[in-house]
């Protein structure tokens, strides 16, 4: 059974930092391809970030050159360096794996950036 777990999220203020955390088991991760959505509240959920098996990475528009995502395959771990936030990057955020035909998500952790 796939298992994703963020970790991370919290209250900061306008120009913070936070760093989000996706654990992931139950799958080989090394060959998944990882992502970070967000969905704020009365909003559809959007893509923040992605990386692929090979290191890749693709980012939302509104968080290019703020946002980071790295992946270590060694302890199963994603992560999103999330610099210079804004009271607009407040959200619900996702963890989201996607491995052949499988899609699996993560129970969320809350962002919110006071101005």
């Amino acid at each position: 059974q796939v298992q994703l777990v963020e970790s991370g999220g919290g209250l900061v203020q306008a120009g913070g930092s936070l760093r989000l955390s996706c654990l992931v088991s139950g799958t080989r991760f090394s060959d998944a391809a990882a992502n970070w959505y967000r969905q704020a509240p009365g909003k559809q959920r959007e893509l923040v970030a992605g990386i692929d098996s090979g290191g890749g990475t693709n980012y939302g528009n509104s968080v290019k050159g703020r946002f980071t995502i790295s992946r270590d395959n060694a302890k199963n771990m994603v992560y999103l360096q999330m610099n210079s936030l804004k009271p607009e990057d407040t959200a619900d955020y996702y963890c989201n794996l996607v491995q052949g035909n499988m899609n699996n998500w993560g129970q969320g952790t809350q962002v919110t950036v006071s101005s």
